[in-house]
C-alpha cells in the first residue's frame, strides 16, 4: 500500500531512492570458488575509481554467480528504507557501508595476491561466506522492498538487481564478504556472534 507521503512526493515530482542490503550466507567446502570472484570484482571495483558501470558489471556477475550456488544458501537477511532526498540516501549508504566493512574479516587486502587457476589451493576452506550486498536506485522496487529471507524472494531480489544495473537505475554500490580471503575462517560461533540478523532458509 502506498502511503500518503509517497503519492504526495510522486505528485510533486520528486525522485524516490531505494537503498537496500542483503545479507546472504551460504554454507559447504564447495562455497571457496566464490571467495576467489568476490576478490576479483574487489579489486576491480578499486581500479574502477567509482565507474558505476563497472561497478554494476562486478555486481552482475556476483548475483548470478550467488543464484548458480543457491544450492548453498544457509540463511539470509537485508533491510533497507526509502528516501526522497538524495543526501538522506547517501548518509544511509555511507551509515551500512561502515558497519558492512565492520563485519568479521570483511576487509580485503589489496596486497594479498590472488591465486592463479593453475595453482593448487592449499589453504584451508572456509566452510561458511557471508556476502552483503548494497545498493541505491531510483525509482520502486518491490523486489527489494520486501522480506527476502525465503527462497523464492531472494532469487527475485538478486534478479531485480541485475535488471537496475541494465536499466542504468543504480545509483550506489557496495559489496562486502567475510572472510575476505583465501586461508581465514569464519566459524560457526563467528557467524553467530558477527551475522545475528540472519534467518535460516
Amino acid at each position: 500500500m502506498t502511503s500518503w507521503s509517497d503519492r504526495f512526493n510522486k505528485l510533486s515530482g520528486k525522485t524516490r531512492f531505494v537503498v537496500c542490503r542483503i545479507f546472504l550466507h551460504l554454507g559447504g567446502q564447495e562455497v571457496a570458488p566464490l571467495l576467489g570472484l568476490l576478490n576479483r570484482a574487489a579489486r576491480e571495483a578499486v581500479e574502477a575509481d567509482g565507474d558505476l558501470n563497472i561497478l554494476g558489471e562486478g555486481l552482475v556477475d556476483i548475483c548470478q554467480n550467488l543464484l548458480q550456488y543457491d544450492t548453498y544458501w544457509r540463511s539470509a537477511a537485508n533491510e533497507g528504507d526509502v528516501f526522497w532526498n538524495e543526501g538522506e540516501a547517501g548518509d544511509f549508504v555511507n551509515e551500512l557501508f561502515t558497519d558492512s566493512a565492520g563485519r568479521y574479516l570483511s576487509e580485503i587486502d589489496l596486497d594479498e595476491p590472488l591465486p592463479s587457476n593453475n595453482e593448487p589451493l592449499v589453504l584451508p576452506a572456509t566452510r561458511n561466506l557471508v556476502v552483503m550486498i548494497t545498493v541505491a536506485s531510483e525509482g520502486e522496487v518491490p523486489e527489494l522492498e520486501t522480506d527476502l529471507a525465503e527462497m523464492n524472494a531472494l532469487q527475485a531480489g538478486l534478479k531485480a538487481i541485475i535488471n537496475l544495473h541494465y536499466q542504468q537505475r543504480l545509483r550506489a554500490i557496495q559489496i562486502h564478504f567475510s572472510p575476505s580471503q583465501f586461508g581465514d575462517e569464519l566459524s560457526d560461533d563467528q557467524l553467530l556472534t558477527n551475522f545475528p540478523e540472519l534467518i535460516p532458509l
